[in-house]
């Protein structure tokens, strides 16, 4: 079934195969504007570009800064952010690894969470240690370990994080067991949409998007909004002051946080939400999310 659905549809093909490296000899922007069209149905405009989603291809290739690669590492993000607004923000870290051989479980916790420091979504919640089926996790991290998720998407600030890994505290809210992300979408250092990921767990993702007023936005982007009432985080003034913070002096960045038993706690820099592929319902809205989104097109270095 799976075979036929890529010969009714020729173009999944590519887009596998661009997932899985085998075009990495083709220049970034050659590369978007394939994938782009291939994901999205739309040409790339790099010139006049004016959706988000095509502003968010320019980014990957014309606002690249060292501190970028900080700011997506996984460990170095929360050093960079505790300097900025504070350890009380930061998640705690138990230990970084260069290797799975490194990690002695026996001095870790019942609970922690696994993730590697150069890529986005690979993560282990370990809820019991006993429970660990060792042989799985190691074969889960050392293919995270191995992705170069730089070339799956162009995102260049993923280029040259140190591949290791992390182990962090588990964090959980005495009132539910689903930890809700708060996620701040800033364009040009001023929050101005944010978003929430709930049901990862349970049936399938749903976000939704709220105003600066939590007033809950008409569209969606490739995933379903919820329909359950989200409640205002009871920290969201915090939340958008410390997101403005972070974001000074960058043209978009996207600010996670968790709100765990009445506390704020960071959980990471984003620049390229969805790696700017994801399409918006209605449509329009690519463009009016495009339209907060100021660029300095001046600003170009061919890649």
């Amino acid at each position: 079934m799976k075979m036929f659905n890529y010969l009714l549809h020729p173009q999944k093909i590519i887009l596998f195969l661009m997932d899985k490296r085998f075009f990495d000899f083709i220049p970034d922007k050659q590369y978007l504007k394939i994938k782009y069209f291939l994901r999205t149905g739309k040409k790339l405009d790099l010139v006049n570009p004016h959706l988000f989603n095509e502003k968010l291809q320019w980014l990957k290739l014309y606002d690249r800064k060292d501190i970028y690669t900080i700011m997506v590492d996984k460990f170095a993000a929360k050093q960079y952010v505790e300097k900025i607004i504070g350890k009380q923000y930061i998640i705690p870290t138990i230990g970084l690894y260069n290797s799975f051989e490194e990690i002695n479980f026996n001095d870790l916790p019942s609970q922690f969470v696994m993730k590697c420091t150069h890529d986005s979504g690979g993560i282990i919640i370990v809820k019991n240690k006993k429970e660990i089926d060792f042989s799985s996790v190691k074969k889960k991290i050392k293919k995270f370990l191995k992705r170069k998720y730089y070339y799956v998407h162009r995102e260049w600030p993923y280029k040259n994080v140190v591949p290791k890994i992390i182990i962090e505290k588990y964090m959980k809210d005495k009132v539910s067991d689903e930890l809700i992300d708060y996620k701040v979408m800033c364009f040009n250092g001023i929050p101005k949409i944010i978003f929430t990921c709930t049901d990862r767990f349970k049936d399938s993702l749903k976000v939704t998007f709220f105003d600066l007023n939590w007033n809950k936005m008409p569209f969606e982007r490739k995933y379903p909004s919820s329909n359950e009432k989200i409640s205002k985080p009871v920290n969201l003034n915090e939340m958008l002051k410390l997101s403005k913070k972070l974001a000074q002096d960058i043209p978009f960045v996207r600010i996670d946080w968790y709100e765990i038993n009445g506390k704020l706690y960071f959980g990471e820099l984003t620049f390229f939400p969805g790696s700017g592929y994801e399409v918006f319902n209605p449509i329009e809205w690519d463009k009016k999310l495009g339209d907060m989104l100021e660029l300095n097109l001046e600003n170009k270095n061919e890649k």
